[in-house]
Parts: C-alpha cells; sequence; structure tokens
C-alpha cells in the first residue's frame, strides 16, 4: 500500500520501520515538530523524523492538524500535502497530535491506529506506564480503525502479551514496539477481511500523561504500590526522595526495589537497615528494599556502591513527600 505514518517517538519508529521492510511504500510522515532537548537544549528531531531522513521519506512537522486552530496555516499546508500524497491508508503511532475529521476521512481505507493496550482498557497517552502502574499482568496490541474519539475505534487486530513482575517501563515498551510492528504489517495484509469490533463498553481505564510530579515518593504508600511506581516510572520520571546530608540536602533516585514485609510497625520512610543486599526503608504497609539508586549527577548505582559512598544507618529518615 501507500501509506502515510504519522508517530513521533522510538515505539513509532519501530512499526514504521517494519511497515518499510515488508514492502509497503511510505510516500510521506507525520512528525511532531523538533524540540529542544539534552544539556544544550539544541532542536533534536524525532526518532520517526531520524529514520525518515535516512530513508528518503518526505517530512511534514505541522505544529496543529486543526483548520480552525492555533495554527490554521499548518494545517491548511499539511492538507494540501496528504492530499497530493494519495496514500491508501494512514497508520498512527504515538503521534501526539489530536486528528481531526478531515484527517480521518482523506485516506481510502482511513486511518489505523497501533495502540499500546488492550483497549478498552488504558486509553490515552501512558498506556504502558499505567498498566505497570496498576499491577496488570497482561496487556498488548490493539490494532483500531480511528474515529473522532479518544482511542475509541472499531478493533481490528489483537495481541496479547505477558506483563512480568520485573518489566519496567522501557523493557515492556521495546517489546510492544516489536509486536506492533508486526501487528500492523499483519493487520495490513488482511486488511479487507478483517471483522471490525466494536470496543466493550465495561472496563475502561484511561491512561493519563505521565507527570514529573508524580515522581515523588509517599513512604505512606504500601510497598507493593510503591515497587510497581518504580518500575513504571523508569526511564521517566523516576521517582525521588530527599536524603539530609551533612553537606545538605541532596535529591536521590530511585530505580529498583522490592516489597518486602516489615516484622514490626515502623514509621514510614525509616531505614530499617543497610548493607549489600539492599536498604530497607519502611512504608505504610510492609517496607521497601533498595537495590538501586542514583544521587545527583551521579549514574544508577547498585545498593553496595551506592553505600560506599553515602553510608546510611538504621533509624535513618528519608523524608518522602
Amino acid at each position: 500500500m501507500r501509506l502515510i505514518f504519522a508517530g513521533t517517538p522510538e515505539f513509532a519508529q519501530v512499526a514504521m520501520a517494519a511497515l518499510h521492510a515488508a514492502g509497503h511504500e511510505l510516500v510521506g510522515v507525520l512528525t511532531q515538530p523538533d524540540r529542544p532537548a539534552g544539556r544544550g537544549m539544541k532542536l533534536q528531531p524525532s526518532p520517526v523524523k531520524q529514520w525518515a531522513e535516512a530513508h528518503q521519506v518526505p517530512v511534514a512537522q505541522p505544529r496543529s492538524l486543526r483548520l480552525d486552530g492555533k495554527f490554521p496555516e499548518d494545517a491548511a499546508a499539511a492538507r494540501d500535502w496528504l492530499l497530493a500524497a494519495q496514500a491508501d491508508a494512514m497508520v498512527v503511532a504515538a503521534y501526539g497530535l489530536i486528528l481531526p475529521q478531515w484527517t480521518l476521512d482523506l485516506p481510502r481505507y482511513g486511518c489505523l491506529n497501533i495502540h499500546a493496550s488492550l483497549l478498552p482498557r488504558w486509553r490515552g497517552a501512558a498506556p504502558i506506564h499505567r498498566a505497570i502502574e496498576a499491577g496488570d499482568t497482561q496487556t498488548g496490541i490493539t490494532i483500531m480503525q480511528m474515529d473522532a474519539g479518544l482511542d475509541t475505534g472499531d478493533m481490528l487486530w489483537v495481541r496479547d502479551e505477558p506483563i512480568l513482575g520485573t518489566d519496567t517501563t522501557a523493557a515492556l515498551h521495546d517489546r510492544l514496539a516489536t509486536l506492533g510492528g508486526e501487528a500492523i504489517v499483519q493487520a495490513l495484509a488482511t486488511l479487507h477481511d478483517l471483522p471490525r469490533r466494536k470496543q466493550a463498553t465495561e472496563g475502561i481505564t484511561y491512561a493519563h500523561k505521565i507527570e514529573k510530579s508524580e515522581a515523588a515518593l509517599d513512604w505512606a504508600l504500601p510497598a507493593d504500590v510503591l515497587a510497581r511506581r518504580l518500575r513504571a516510572f523508569d526511564p521517566f520520571p523516576g521517582m525521588t526522595v530527599p536524603l539530609a546530608l551533612a553537606s545538605g540536602v541532596e535529591t536521590l533516585k530511585l530505580w529498583r526495589a522490592e516489597a518486602e514485609r516489615l516484622a514490626a510497625p515502623t514509621e514510614p520512610g525509616t531505614v530499617i537497615s543497610a548493607d549489600a543486599s539492599g536498604i530497607r526503608v519502611a512504608c505504610g504497609q510492609g517496607q521497601l528494599c533498595l537495590t538501586q539508586l542514583q544521587r545527583p549527577g551521579g549514574k544508577r548505582l547498585s545498593a553496595a556502591d551506592f553505600l560506599r559512598g553515602c553510608p546510611l544507618q538504621a533509624g535513618q529518615r528519608l523524608v518522602g513527600a
């Protein structure tokens, strides 16, 4: 097929590469405008743009596709560009802009979305993070015929993927990105024969965007909740807690931990023990055994390496949110 691809991050780039490898003709790419990143805050192209330019695929980066919105000139130019492309379908994966109705109606076979959840559970922006945070044991990829709603379109193809007890968002993201590429290739190969299934009206949940403010750790929460959040917020935004030292207060980042039973009731945030096997801290229920931490400006360290440079003692408090 002649395809327009709309996407921005690495998740989308993996699917785009799979479509190219399967022999589809990518006649154009829509992706978000370049954003400042890194220490120098220089403008950086998205992974999708980098791949497209390396493979000589035309790229458009409108700030909006709404003809009646804040940037109507961008939307009008994008409409002309898409009309000229004469694509059979548009494949969308983590694009980041709302597609108005004129965009959905433009390709002959409409717009197909690659969504990283088993819809209708975890509609929205952060389905991978929220599934891990909630303690789900199953997720997957849904190929959806897009409509004007937020991930409400008919389902065309569904693939399951287990969530392991050790999965971080980074690890699960990579598996789902590969699965998403496989699923969209399979869906397009049999598009004319695929039944369209309405989404269930029960079990709907929304995966709200991850905010930096969620990084602050609250020791009053149960240890198992915090352990899931640590995995869900890796690599972004991580979880943070202040540590009072003689030289001042440092903000630690916590990356790996396991929930354990607590022998006796202890004030949340109190260090129970600290050795090479982990730093155990009392929580609202149970205790959290921290095994990977990071000091400001440093790199991720095992508990043993962290304690060599920053000794902690039983009874010391790690003050949380």
